[in-house]
Parts: C-alpha cells; structure tokens; sequence
C-alpha cells in the first residue's frame, strides 16, 4: 500500500483488486454494513478463521493478511482498505511469487466476499 491507496494489480493473471478495472483483476469492493469498525472487524473474524492465514496489520484503516499454500508455502498478500466516503472496503489479493496462480486468490475472494456478505443478511422470518 502507498499513500493509503492499494498498488495496481500487476500484468500477471495472479492478483484480483477491487481497485483494477481491467476485469481478469476486477472484483466488486465490500460495502459497509453498520459501521466501519464493524465491517473489518468482520472480516478480520473471517480471516482469523481461515486456513493458513496469518494477520500481519489490523488497524482502524487498512487490514493485511498472509496467505501460505499448503505444499510449497508460498505466500499470497491480501489487503483491505476502507473507504468511507463510498462506504466500502477495497481489497487487493496478490501472489508475491510467480505469474500463473490458477485463480487462487480470486477463488479466495470469492469465498471471503460470500461469508461477509451472508454473515450480513438479515434472518428469513419464520412462517
């Protein structure tokens, strides 16, 4: 991260970001639910539930965490960044090594993006 923004994804197909507008990297950015305090603390809980990961920084403005593959330990960098002014986190997960991930970090994503955003759903009322 430079200048509380998230570097580009690079050429290389081993890195999404809510950020990129080239759409082999794009992903959609998080939204707010309730506060921004609530909203990482979320995802933190997320993170500190999943395999292999390690919290490197969790402070009130920027999340970031490592990912290590199980076989060869490589390690995957994934960072969030709230906006408030969208009422947002933006995220960046990217491979520190290598140029192909077979779609490792997007696969990653898409998990983390579904359980925030199913942990957000308000209940179905009982008939």
């Amino acid at each position: 991260m430079t200048e509380n923004e998230l570097h580009p994804c690079p050429k290389s197909p081993n890195c999404v970001s809510s950020r990129s507008d080239d759409p082999k990297h794009a992903m959609a950015a998080l939204p707010y639910v309730g506060t921004r305090r609530e909203s990482l603390d979320r995802l933190i809980q997320i993170l500190r539930d999943m395999k292999r990961c390690t919290l490197v920084t969790t402070a009130p403005d920027y999340i970031h965490a490592e990912f290590r593959s199980a076989v060869f330990r490589f390690v995957d960098d994934v960072e969030f960044l709230p906006d408030d002014k969208e009422r947002r986190i933006h995220f960046r997960s990217a491979s520190r090594l290598g140029y192909y991930d077979f779609g490792v970090n997007r696969k990653r994503m898409k998990k983390i993006s579904q359980i925030y955003l199913e942990a957000q759903a308000p209940p179905f009322a009982k008939e």
